[in-house]
C-alpha cells in the first residue's frame, strides 16, 4: 500500500507555489501543479523538480470548470492548495471582472470539484488575504471585521465565504489562510518590495538612476514566503478545519523598506518635500534616487495592515523565523548577485493566475 501523500497546487508558478512545492517534495509528497498557458515561463524554477520526477505540471485554467474537475479527478489529491489568483491590488482596479472570475469563481470550481467527486478525505487550503481587512483597525486577527478596499480584496472575501459555506454545508475540510504580506527574492517584479530591491541593486550597478514609487506611508506586516508556506501545510495537518491569520506582528512603512534596502549598498537616504513632490536622496552625493509617481497610488488606499497570529501560534505551533531586516537584506542581495552574474530578469518572474 502506497502511503505517499499527493498534493495539488494551483498557482504553482507563483512565489508561494514554488516554495510550497519544494517544501512538500522535501516531505515526500507527490506534487502536481496547475500552470496557465501564458505563465509557462514562471515554471522555469520548478524544472529541476519536474525532471527529477518529483513534480508533474498540467496546463489549465481556474475559470474552466470542466478542466478543474477533470484534473482533480485524475490527481485525486490528499491536499489541494489553492494559491492561484490575480493578486496585484492596483491591477484589480483595472481588471475587476477577471479578478473576480479567477479569485472567486476559481475557488468555487475547486470546492465544487471536491464536492461533486465525493472526495471526502481531500483537504483544501484556500489562500485568503490580509487585503480583506482593508481599513479595519489594526492589529487584525480572525475576529476582525472585514472592510476590503479593492476588487482584489472583495474577490478574496467572496472566496473566503465560499470556503466557509462549503465547509459548513458539506463538511469539506477547507481552511482559509489569511496571510499578511510575505515576500522573497522570487516575488513578482511588479510588487513594490521586489521593485525596490531590483531598483537599489540597479542604481548601485549604474544601470538605473532612480526608483519611482507611490504611497511611501503605507504600512504593511512583511514576512518571508518560506515561513508562510509551512503555515499553510500546518493548517491541513489539523484534525478540524479552521481559519488562521499568519503574520509577524510588526508593521513597517514602504519608506522603511526603501531606507533599509539602500543600507545594503552603503547609501543613507534622506527625505525632502511632501506628497507627490517628496524625494529621497543619497546623503553623500545629494543624488535623487527616489521620486513619487502619483499614478502608482491606489484609488482607495489601505493605510495599515498589521496581523495578530496568536491563534496560529497556539493551535498550529507556527511562528515566523525571518523578520523585516533579514528579509530586506536577502531580497536586495539576491538582486545584486544576479547583476554580478550577468543575469537578466527573464525566467525569474512568477505568474500565479492559474
Amino acid at each position: 500500500m502506497n502511503s505517499q501523500k499527493t498534493a495539488f497546487i494551483t498557482g504553482i508558478t507563483g512565489q508561494d507555489g514554488g516554495y510550497l512545492a519544494e517544501f512538500l517534495v522535501a516531505k515526500g509528497y507527490a506534487v502536481h501543479g496547475l500552470v496557465r498557458w501564458d505563465c509557462i515561463d514562471g515554471a522555469a524554477p520548478l524544472r529541476a523538480l519536474e525532471e527529477a520526477g518529483k513534480l508533474k505540471l498540467y496546463f489549465g485554467d481556474m475559470c474552466d470548470t470542466a478542466n478543474i474537475i477533470s484534473l482533480v479527478k485524475t490527481i485525486a489529491p490528499d491536499e489541494i492548495y489553492n494559491l492561484a489568483a490575480l493578486s496585484h491590488v492596483k491591477v484589480s482596479f483595472e481588471t475587476p471582472a477577471s479578478t473576480f472570475d479567477i479569485n472567486a469563481k476559481g475557488t468555487l470550481n475547486i470546492l465544487d470539484a471536491v464536492q461533486i467527486l465525493g472526495l471526502k478525505n481531500t483537504k483544501i487550503y484556500q489562500a485568503s488575504s490580509s487585503e480583506m481587512f482593508g481599513r479595519a483597525p489594526a492589529p487584525q486577527n480572525e475576529e476582525t471585521k472585514f472592510e476590503p478596499c479593492s476588487p482584489y480584496g472583495v474577490a478574496k472575501l467572496a472566496a473566503y465565504w465560499l470556503a466557509r459555506t462549503y465547509r459548513d454545508s458539506y463538511g469539506i475540510f477547507v481552511c482559509n489562510g489569511i496571510l499578511f504580506n510575505h515576500e522573497s527574492p522570487m516575488r513578482g517584479e511588479d510588487f513594490v518590495t521586489r521593485k525596490i530591491a531590483r531598483g537599489v541593486a540597479a542604481i548601485e550597478a549604474g544601470t538605473q538612476t532612480k526608483i519611482m514609487l507611490g504611497n511611501l506611508d503605507s504600512m504593511r506586516d512583511w514576512g518571508h514566503a518560506r515561513d508562510y508556506v509551512e503555515g499553510m501545510w500546518r493548517m491541513l495537518q489539523q484534525e478540524k478545519a479552521d481559519d488562521f491569520v499568519l503574520a509577524t506582528g510588526t508593521a513597517y512603512k514602504v519608506r522603511d523598506f526603501v531606507v533599509r534596502a539602500f543600507v545594503q549598498v552603503g547609501m543613507k537616504i534622506l527625505w525632502q518635500g511632501n506628497g507627490v513632490h517628496e524625494i529621497g536622496y543619497d546623503e553623500k552625493t545629494g543624488r535623487v534616487v527616489v521620486r513619487i509617481d502619483a499614478s502608482l497610488f491606489r484609488p482607495k488606499e489601505v493605510d495599515c495592515l498589521l496581523g495578530d497570529a496568536t491563534k496560529a501560534k497556539r493551535v498550529l505551533g507556527w511562528e515566523p523565523r525571518v523578520f523585516f531586516d533579514e528579509l530586506v537584506a536577502e531580497m536586495v542581495n539576491s538582486e545584486r548577485q544576479k547583476l554580478w552574474n550577468g543575469e537578466t530578469a527573464a525566467g525569474d518572474s512568477w505568474c500565479k493566475t492559474g
